[in-house]
């Protein structure tokens, strides 16, 4: 092909409403009722072969323990090594392919998720990840395309940038994909994280070993179908679903590994680069580590903030997605005279959430993910009910009966250290800290030192002064910071996701800052009229 390419200027995808009388919401009832059936055995895949390794997992619906939506085999060390050796194959031919060929695939895959694909993608999410239709479709379809249009054009950006040659001189960048191939771990609470921690080192030419969350198993292999039929090659993102330890021992123990693209939690990231530091000698090169961990993400209020734009931050912050959001609002910081004015409604709203099953679109709020976040998160529940510095103002309830169902909580901690207020607790639990109004100086401060993370944060002040004193106090307490707004819902393009501190490198999801990390460019010199003489003119003589 000659001529420059230019990839199509990327939008972010529109959100559908899925109102009432709305053909997307009849066509994703639809695909509720046949995903919720299909029950698919879904397979290790390796080179584009299915492999059935016996090993099964039941995928049970979080808010309907009775419901068995399929099966998952799981892959282990045997497995994981073959995978790799599959991905560094079919890598070779893939990292030779012109970069408008491969990102075409995935802009076939966001063209295809836009329409085809976009009911059954949603549905599998929310059915296996207890997700509710609009933050399903915000995640599932929304985020996914949008990763893979901006990447695209992230692609073509980083790609026209050529240095600078000088007179007889052609220099120019070739930029090459790691050598050996990348590592994806990807969590269970956003479908899209999956499809951008797999897709975009992919996208420009790396091979990768996608290892998903065994709760989003089934919403992770549509994507993986999908982007099959979008015309990616075999191999080139294997798909094993498996044993954590095994896989990745496998992958941080191969001479071969280039990268790892996480999102988890804090400890297991520090536990992965610990394994790498201790291999380091052994591998070709030195790998690349990008993580987006865990966060303590908080509101700051001054007293001259709007009352109502606060108290409807905090239902949406904390309590969408049942607060498993890494950007998800889990401590607050009211001063005193806004907090009489906000408490009731506050308490009032929260506790007239609606609950349950996320096909019923009444729904504010759906289930835990399992058994081990509900008991963590009820453990704080009730450690705070019971225990000094802190009272459960509204919520509080929970029940495992059908599925693992906890009402959206809000703890009034009246000591700012207390664990509520402190720990990462990722679930529907907000905690508050009442501040003397005269005292915004040193609520700063101690919003700065209380966690270790600093993912997402957000000020609410109508006074502009405080908004500049809260911008430069908490600097580098987030990474995402937002003035008169809840601390989540980055989009792709506009708000580069990533924290410091023990919250990640703070490599920027959905920015071009990402996706040249899975790059090594290489500078090449051309001479147009090399020197036929070793002498220079400063040695002829006088």
């Amino acid at each position: 092909m000659s001529g420059t390419t230019r990839v199509p200027p990327p939008d972010n995808e529109p959100v559908f409403s899925y109102a009432p009388d709305t053909p997307q919401r009849a066509e994703l009832k639809a695909a509720l009722t046949e995903v919720g059936r299909e029950r698919p055995d879904i397979p290790v895949i390796i080179g584009g072969e299915e492999i059935r390794t016996g090993r099964t997992h039941p995928i049970r619906a979080p808010h309907d323990h009775g419901h068995c939506l399929g099966v998952w085999h799981e892959a282990g060390a045997e497995e994981a090594r073959r995978a790799i050796a599959n991905t560094l194959e079919a890598r070779r031919e893939w990292a030779a392919w012109p970069w408008e060929d491969r990102v075409a695939v995935f802009l076939r895959a966001a063209e295809l998720l836009r329409t085809t694909w976009r009911a059954r993608v949603n549905a599998a999410t929310m059915l296996g990840q207890s997700k509710n239709a609009f933050q399903s479709e915000i995640d599932a379809a929304c985020e996914i395309i949008d990763f893979f249009r901006y990447g695209a054009w992230f692609a073509e950006q980083i790609f026209d940038q050529q240095p600078h040659s000088d007179v007889g001189i052609w220099n120019r960048i070739d930029y090459r994909p790691l050598e050996g191939f990348v590592y994806a771990v990807s969590p269970f609470n956003f479908t899209a994280i999956g499809a951008n921690l797999a897709g975009l080192p992919a996208m420009v030419g790396c091979g990768v070993l996608w290892k998903p969350s065994k709760h989003a198993v089934l919403s992770n292999y549509h994507v993986y179908r999908l982007l099959e039929e979008a015309g990616l090659p075999p191999g080139v993102i294997n798909f094993v679903p498996g044993d954590p330890v095994e896989i990745t021992a496998a992958a941080l123990g191969h001479r071969d590994f280039a990268g790892l693209h996480f999102t988890g939690s804090t400890g297991v990231f520090q536990s992965l680069w610990t394994t790498v530091g201790r291999n380091i000698a052994a591998y070709r090169s030195y790998p690349r580590l990008v993580g987006e961990t865990g966060g303590k993400d908080f509101i700051v209020a001054h007293a001259s903030a709007d009352a109502d734009a606060l108290r409807t931050a905090i239902v949406r912050g904390s309590f969408e997605y049942q607060g498993q959001k890494c950007s998800a609002a889990s401590r607050a910081y009211v001063p005193q005279s806004l907090w009489k004015r906000i408490r009731e409604s506050l308490v009032e709203e929260t506790n007239g959430l609606a609950m349950g099953d996320p096909a019923d679109f009444r729904n504010f709020v759906n289930a835990v993910i399992d058994r081990g976040a509900y008991d963590t998160i009820t453990g704080y529940i009730e450690r705070a009910a019971a225990g000094p510095g802190a009272r459960v103002i509204a919520g509080g309830d929970f029940s495992d009966a059908d599925g693992f169902f906890i009402r959206p909580t809000i703890i009034e901690a009246e000591n700012p250290a207390h664990e509520s207020m402190c720990d990462e607790i990722f679930g529907p639990v907000m905690s508050i800290h009442v501040y003397p109004d005269d005292r915004w100086a040193e609520t700063l401060d101690l919003v700065d030192r209380t966690s270790p993370y600093a993912l997402t944060g957000a000020v609410f002040a109508r006074d502009r002064a405080a908004v500049r004193q809260a911008m430069s106090a908490l600097r580098y307490a987030a990474g995402n910071f937002y003035i008169n707004d809840k601390p989540t819902g980055a989009v792709v393009g506009q708000q580069p996701f990533g924290g410091g501190r023990a919250s990640g490198t703070n490599d920027k999801a959905g920015s071009a800052f990402n996706l040249s990390r899975w790059l090594s460019p290489r500078s090449v010199k051309e001479n147009l009229a090399p020197p036929t003489s070793v002498e220079y003119p400063f040695m002829a003589s006088e």
